[in-house]
């Protein structure tokens, strides 16, 4: 699996095949390790390891599928509210009050801007680490990265390295995850009252003149393209096409709704059957596609080019 951020119609080739999951709105858990066989049927099934909870109500408190291990990654995408003074990330060993707080991560916009580092052991907490450093902005949308190392949680902000923060308690023993909270009570300096304010609804950052992009399906070999998808941002259509010995078929447009629009996050997910693509947007099936391919299994290739930014590739 590969983790990356590609900037304004940078392309993306992999080599390969067949199916890719792009784009999540909130939350997600992903793992590096070996995926489990797919299931024949075409139904939508989530990429191996990867769990996307989409627009999760706060405060969220939920259980990590199978705890956390070396080599999983927890991707975030929010907003920081314009009225926010505070927000945290806690990886938690169980639940409940007095719970071991394993990794504490807390942005502060409280005059002096920086991020602060903790663990909570036996109702203590430890020695702050501090970065005096602010990677987000008021009103402004992030993407959030934590890389489980053996070491260290690796933190990435909006395709940056931030912070490497040494593990004090086992990685294993991390049982829950609470995604951004505003505002919670941390019982150091400066004590503050938790709010019920809640972290708005994921929107997306801006795009600006918006065009199109283009996910291909590709023979490397002979140029052929078994399936062409692209999304045409202005003129609202979402074109589907193959082009085979440098001649392009009947483009399909037909939709019953379009989930691509300027700003918008978004997960799609390719599945390759017998007879045909499948497509699903958030998890909701888009459109089919017939093999117009016969010999589709030479697809080595995958293309990802336009005004589109990635969050992660899967394959």
């Amino acid at each position: 699996m590969q983790v990356m951020t590609i900037q304004n119609g940078s392309g993306y080739k992999s080599h390969l095949p067949l199916a890719i999951s792009h784009h999540s709105p909130l939350l997600e858990l992903f793992s590096q390790e070996e995926p489990p066989a797919q299931p024949l049927e075409m139904a939508f099934v989530p990429a191996p390891g990867y769990q996307p909870t989409y627009n999760p109500t706060l405060p969220y408190h939920n259980p990590i599928p199978g705890g956390l291990r070396v080599g999983m990654s927890v991707y975030i995408q929010g907003m920081a509210s314009q009225h926010m003074k505070r927000f945290s990330v806690n990886f938690v060993v169980g639940q409940g009050p007095g719970a071991d707080v394993a990794f504490h991560f807390n942005p502060r916009f409280d005059g002096w801007d920086k991020v602060v580092f903790n663990t909570q052991q036996d109702g203590k907490w430890g020695k702050e680490e501090r970065k005096m450093s602010m990677p987000f902005s008021k009103g402004a949308a992030f993407e959030l990265v934590f890389m489980i190392l053996p070491e260290h949680y690796k933190v990435v902000v909006n395709g940056n390295p931030f912070y490497e923060y040494g593990h004090r308690l086992p990685v294993q023993t991390v049982t829950h995850l609470q995604p951004p909270m505003p505002n919670p009570t941390y019982p150091g300096p400066g004590q503050y009252h938790q709010q019920s304010r809640s972290l708005p609804t994921m929107e997306g950052p801006p795009a600006f003149n918006p065009v199109c992009f283009v996910i291909n399906f590709k023979v490397g070999s002979s140029g052929d393209l078994a399936l062409h998808i692209n999304p045409r941002l202005n003129e609202g259509v979402v074109v589907r096409n193959s082009r085979l010995k440098g001649s392009w078929g009947p483009e399909e447009r037909k939709l019953s709704y379009n989930p691509f629009g300027p700003g918008q996050f978004f997960d799609l997910s390719i599945r390759c059957g017998m007879d045909r693509f499948k497509v699903y947007a958030n998890g909701q099936h888009l459109f089919d596609f017939s093999h117009r391919l016969s010999a589709f299994q030479t697809v080595d290739m995958v293309e990802i080019q336009g005004d589109v930014t990635l969050s992660y590739v899967q394959i």
